[in-house]
């Protein structure tokens, strides 16, 4: 054990290391401690070496002693002059134990010990798993019969470490911090879970103490608090989605241009600004990005609304929107003059497949008319003006649809089973 006189200089005068009930405590476990120091004292890359032949003598459970010549055997890859190294530092920490009587290595108590914490360590060893291995440490102890306190604090730190992650990201507003949380909920649901189970089972044990259950509970409670961010999670991504500025007719979005911008290099970015601003902005009185939404109308918003400028925009522009509008409105109306043939032709008993009214040479066209569909018996598309009010008042209907067919066309690869349908009037009823 170690003295803890040796340790008066490190304490003010008058203070005995005696009174600090946690230095006693380490003190006691001295002897275990002291084989973690042995492993981990020196270089990395003898750090390393020394673990990897430490756990390879721990490995062999059913002949758990070693000769030299099973050692040198094992052993085999790695230089002798290295071997005997490592082998002698770890007969010198007392984790090597020779026995001359019997002419074999043994490990030590101590040595069993450290190598089982390090296995939980390394099995545990990844992204995002660390609530796992705090949590093993309970079950652990819950299975024994001694819950560690520490262990339960450990616990209830990095719950709370979660919480106030996941917090921090919902109060930035940022889409891509919001997605990289609840990407972080996700993976370390499972252990959560777990740790819900074995909180479940303490909290039923009448043998723990006032202490033990109050970091129980607690733990409890934040766990609790932490999965109830995974629905906030969900609506906020919602609001954002709604916000998202769509770029034209392209089908990008500001989000998109963000992520982008995003995975962009310093110098990448540096060169799409080159020549773009005059000047560096430095907007010193922002603080945070609600303050700049503010800002943003005060500075911009109402300069704008002062200005009053109604000019009409670019005559390409125009033209190039017009002629957009006018090919749909010619596609719509191609569509329902198919339909109307095809009503004529339609009895109430029978149908035709949705091919014969919406295929057409292109893509683009062929899903078009596709979406067009949805307007049939649409209530409110009836009170409207042009050919949309037409279609709506169509009396046709689309049923079907389970299935998928196959198509021989040069864009469309596939396309719904589905067929259109006569919906009986009351004069064909009488009739």
């Amino acid at each position: 054990m170690l003295a803890l006189d040796s340790l008066s200089d490190f304490f003010r005068p008058g203070l005995s290391p005696d009174a600090l009930p946690a230095l006693n405590r380490l003190s006691a476990a001295w002897p275990y401690l002291a084989v973690f120091v042995t492993l981990f004292r020196g270089g990395d890359e003898e750090v390393l070496m020394r673990l990897l032949v430490l756990r390879e003598l721990g490995s062999r459970a059913e002949a758990p002693y070693w000769t030299p010549q099973d050692i040198a055997q094992r052993f085999a890859y790695l230089n002798d002059t290295k071997l005997n190294t490592i082998l002698g530092r770890l007969r010198e920490g007392e984790l090597l134990v020779y026995d001359s009587d019997g002419g074999h290595y043994a490990l030590s108590e101590a040595a069993r010990v450290a190598l089982s914490a390090l296995a939980t360590l390394i099995d545990f060893a990844g992204d995002d798993v660390e609530l796992g291995y705090l949590a093993s440490q309970v079950a652990a102890g819950q299975a024994v019969g001694q819950v560690s306190d520490e262990a339960l604090q450990h616990l209830l730190a990095r719950l709370n470490e979660l919480h106030a992650e996941f917090a921090d990201a919902l109060e930035s507003q940022s889409e891509f911090r919001i997605r990289a949380a609840q990407h972080r909920l996700e993976s370390v649901w499972r252990w959560v879970a777990k740790s819900t189970d074995v909180v479940r089972g303490l909290t039923c044990d009448e043998r723990l103490s006032l202490t033990t259950l109050s970091q129980a509970q607690a733990i409890a409670l934040a766990q609790s608090r932490m999965l109830a961010l995974a629905g906030t999670f969900e609506r906020r991504l919602a609001q954002l989605a709604a916000q998202r500025v769509h770029l034209g007719s392209s089908g990008l979005t500001s989000t998109d241009i963000a992520d982008w911008l995003r995975h962009q290099g310093l110098a990448r970015l540096a060169g799409l600004a080159d020549g773009v601003i005059a000047a560096n902005v430095e907007p010193a009185f922002l603080t945070t990005p609600e303050l700049a939404d503010v800002a943003e109308y005060e500075l911009l918003g109402r300069e704008r609304a002062r200005e009053h400028d109604h000019a009409l925009p670019a005559a390409a522009s125009a033209e190039t929107a017009d002629a957009v509008e006018a090919e749909r409105l010619l596609e719509a109306e191609a569509l329902y003059d198919t339909l109307a043939v095809l009503e004529l032709q339609l009895v109430p008993a029978g149908g035709v497949p949705i091919a014969d009214a919406v295929l057409a040479d292109s893509y683009n066209e062929t899903a078009y008319r596709l979406s067009l569909l949805s307007l049939l018996g649409d209530p409110e598309s009836r009170s409207d003006r042009g050919v949309i009010a037409a279609l709506a008042k169509l009396p046709l209907a689309l049923s079907g649809g389970a299935a998928v067919l196959a198509l021989d066309h040069p864009e469309v690869a596939s396309l719904s089973d589905a067929q259109l349908t006569v919906i009986p009037t009351s004069r064909d009823s009488t009739s």
